[in-house]
């Protein structure tokens, strides 16, 4: 975006994210200014620009939470919708260097580019750039990638930063030996707060869902819904309270065994759950 006139002697313009002022006129022209001066502050095009600033935000924030769901859920994403929505920076910055896998499931790569005609280029653990045009492609949730260790060494080496979080994202494998007919999992519970709403507000912050004595995450594993819901106390209780059992249900509200439980949503139960026990109350003079 271009620099705007702002009164005499003043242009405005979005800056990184951020109105900023110059001089039209005297020995500082054509200079950024460190602060907007009270002269342009409640002029009609700043406010305009604060408000296209904030709109933005909410873009790319929205486009984070997209990629984020197709990738927590393995969804199929059409590849001429990747290729149509990539000129916009926000939803570029979501995706690039994201692991992209298309009709070879065992041959992931970085998305580094997508062609107006509909071709995706990746950069495979091989170091070559690769070309794919396939109907549809996955970002795999990182506990379905087989070469989950690779691919982070090789990200490292490239200095790749991904704005998703997916290789690097904390994953849990279902373990071995669970009783045939449990239903819950207590590996995180007795995590202690001062509140129940300082625990909800927890849940709330990062991204779950707070809904009766609960908080939740929604996936999809192997086509189909699951819920991993945690014990955050009553709703209108206003003493101490603690993390308690996560458990799972499906799509018509029935508690699944442990052993029902797919991958996926295993892995973002237990993550969920031990994002909420690590906000807990440590009482001072005791390990963390």
């Amino acid at each position: 975006m271009g620099w705007l006139s702002a009164g005499d002697g003043y242009e405005v313009a979005l800056v990184e994210g951020r109105v900023a002022a110059r001089a039209t006129a005297g020995r500082a022209a054509g200079r950024q200014l460190k602060s907007l001066p009270k002269a342009v502050r409640e002029h009609p095009e700043v406010d305009r620009l604060r408000r296209l600033a904030e709109w933005l935000d909410r873009h790319a924030a929205a486009c984070v939470t997209q990629v984020d769901t197709w990738m927590v859920s393995s969804l199929p994403v059409p590849t001429g919708l990747l290729a149509r929505v990539w000129p916009d920076e926000a939803w570029q910055s979501a995706l690039r260097d994201l692991v992209v896998v298309g009709e070879d499931p065992q041959e992931p790569g970085f998305l580094r580019d997508a062609t107006d005609g509909g071709e995706l280029r990746l950069v495979n653990l091989d170091g070559e750039t690769v070309r794919l045009s396939p109907a549809t492609v996955t970002l795999p949730h990182p506990v379905l990638l087989p070469d989950l260790e690779d691919l982070r060494e090789f990200a490292a080496e490239l200095g790749v930063t991904q704005r998703v979080e997916q290789i690097h994202r904390a994953t849990w494998l279902r373990p071995e030996g669970l009783a045939e007919k449990a239903t819950e999992v207590r590996e995180f519970a007795g995590g202690s707060y001062d509140s129940r709403f300082a625990l909800a507000a927890r849940a709330t912050a990062l991204g779950y869902r707070v809904s009766g004595g609960y908080a939740s995450c929604r996936v999809r594993d192997a086509g189909r819904g699951v819920e991993a819901s945690v014990w955050i106390g009553e709703p209108y209780w206003d003493g101490d309270t603690e993390t308690g059992a996560l458990s799972w249900s499906d799509e018509n509200g029935r508690t699944l065994r442990a052993v029902e439980v797919g991958p996926v949503a295993w892995s973002e139960g237990m993550r969920m759950a031990a994002a909420l026990h690590a906000g807990r109350t440590v009482e001072e003079g005791r390990t963390a």
